[in-house]
């Protein structure tokens, strides 16, 4: 159980006193993945719910998730989750690091920090990454480092569709950092607590046929990624089922942000939202607040988001679940800063753009006739002349004639001077997409076919089924450092080694200091 504060009203202020004993209480040292504890009466495996003389298997999703929230230990993840979970863990600091360079988080910091307006949680003891030392309260943290990480699309991609990393990891290190003394978690605390929300968050995506599409509703991090971060933060805390129940219900009330603002400046704030408030719903609901006793079971609460979500067939499919979700989906982790489905467009056109090479040096944009891209229907990533950075990084049609005329997407191939430029504009006014019926619209089935027609009656196709990064093509673990390195550059090569170093030994139980310290870089 965790320590209470005797006034409600430090609810938010003293972190640095909730205790991890619940976390302690449950885990267990082996490193056997799949070995149940030996808790009298109580059995940690997965999502199979515990059981005891006095209880019964979960009834309810509400339930199921709870106990998973609580109870999971590092014997409940593989060597595969583990593995996959701290290249994500590693590629996540390294863009969010990165992200702090934006406007959108300098222009969010100027709001919010300078001005007091919202900062008003607690003291200023967590790190924002990026910023060489800089701190704010835990839930400030989080929100900008959320923020940071979903601020150049940079960030990891799942299957249904979501970003899980940019919710859960700021949270969690937020937290981690206000945990002193004795209640310091460790590398493996911070390990277990991560894939608690990774795996609430795959759970979730998986209760209903309408989450496995291209989103254009809600945009999934603001929805399941919340969700993700309460049950994370209520781990690494060490809060019981009951409290995470609650956790979860407080954390639904925060849920949702409309599609309507993807390609805008807003959009990174569903990530970093996510993130504070499921760390705040987690904090509350140690201090006593509730809500709905069945949020994950009922049509009003977590049904809300999908017409189509069955609670009863949910729990049916997956609760007795041998493995987490990671185990077998693997993650997307970016090699471009742009929505996922730009991979697609910009590996087929660099096929394209090799063909046409071996016969010239570059691309004469005169010297094209057409740039015809077959895609799969969306509209929100079908934007044929991108007015700001973050449109860009929702257009095929820039990101075709960019890789096109470049033979590389990069960070700087958004900033206002390279989207002016007049070649890349001239080839964007002879590009059209078109959206064959078979091209089904899931970063699981989708492929993209650029088709380059020149002036002279030459033509030259490309297609890609499966971009490098994909979770059927994952980068080697020498570009996953290398991406991070360049992310990072600006850290001294000490800390970026440490950084490195831990991530890939997260298991090993060590404290956090020194990577916390490293972080501070």
């Amino acid at each position: 159980m965790s320590i209470r504060a005797k006034d409600a009203t430090n609810t938010l202020l003293k972190v640095t006193r909730y205790a991890k004993t619940g976390l302690q209480n449950t885990r267990k040292n082996s490193s056997k993945a799949g070995e149940q504890s030996t808790t009298p009466g109580r059995r940690y495996a997965h999502q199979n719910i515990a059981v005891s003389e006095a209880s019964l298997p979960a009834t309810s999703v509400t339930t199921w998730i709870s106990h998973l929230a609580a109870d999971t230990t590092r014997a409940d993840l593989s060597d595969t989750v583990v593995h996959r979970s701290q290249r994500m863990m590693l590629d996540t600091l390294g863009v969010g690091i990165l992200g702090f360079k934006t406007d959108i988080t300098q222009t969010v910091m100027r709001c919010s920090l300078n001005t007091g307006a919202m900062d008003g949680v607690g003291p200023s003891a967590s790190t924002i990454w990026g910023s060489k030392g800089q701190k704010a309260s835990p839930a400030m943290a989080a929100f900008l480092n959320g923020i940071n990480v979903h601020s150049m699309d940079f960030d990891d991609t799942w299957y249904p569709a979501t970003h899980p990393s940019g919710p859960v990891l700021p949270a969690i290190l937020a937290l981690a950092e206000t945990m002193t003394g004795s209640y310091q978690p460790t590398t493996e605390d911070l390990l277990v607590a991560y894939n608690v929300g990774i795996e609430v968050q795959g759970l979730l995506l998986r209760c209903s046929e309408i989450a496995k599409e291209i989103p254009c509703r809600f945009h999934p991090p603001a929805v399941v990624g919340v969700m993700g971060s309460a049950a994370a933060s209520a781990r690494l805390l060490g809060l019981g089922p009951h409290k995470s129940r609650h956790a979860l219900a407080i954390a639904a009330s925060f849920a949702g942000a409309p599609m309507a603002n993807a390609g805008t400046t807003t959009k990174p704030l569903h990530a970093g939202k996510a993130a504070r408030f499921g760390l705040e719903a987690a904090l509350l609901a140690d201090h006593g607040l509730e809500g709905n006793h069945d949020i994950l079971d009922i049509a009003s609460g977590y049904g809300a988001f999908y017409d189509d979500y069955d609670p009863e067939e949910f729990l049916f499919a997956h609760s007795n679940n041998e493995d987490f979700i990671l185990h077998n989906q693997d993650i997307a982790i970016k090699r471009f800063p742009a929505h996922l489905g730009m991979h697609w467009a910009i590996d087929a056109t660099m096929g394209a753009r090799d063909q046409i090479c071996h016969t010239a040096r570059r691309i004469v944009p005169e010297e094209v006739s057409e740039v015809h891209i077959m895609a799969p229907k969306s509209k929100y990533i079908n934007r044929p002349l991108p007015s700001t950075e973050h449109e860009a990084r929702h257009s095929f049609q820039f990101n075709v004639c960019t890789a096109l005329l470049d033979g590389q997407v990069t960070p700087d191939s958004f900033t206002h001077s390279y989207r002016r430029r007049a070649p890349l504009n001239q080839l964007l006014s002879k590009t059209r997409v078109s959206c064959p019926e078979d091209n089904i619209p899931t970063f699981n089935d989708m492929y993209v076919e650029v088709h380059v027609t020149m002036k002279d009656g030459s033509h030259v196709k490309s297609r890609c089924d499966t971009p490098y990064g994909h979770w059927r093509n994952p980068l080697t673990e020498e570009d996953l450092e290398g991406k991070f390195l360049a992310n990072t550059k600006d850290m001294s090569y000490q800390s970026q080694i440490q950084l490195i170093n831990t991530t890939k030994n997260m298991s090993e139980r060590k404290p956090m200091t020194e990577f916390l310290e490293a972080l501070r870089d």
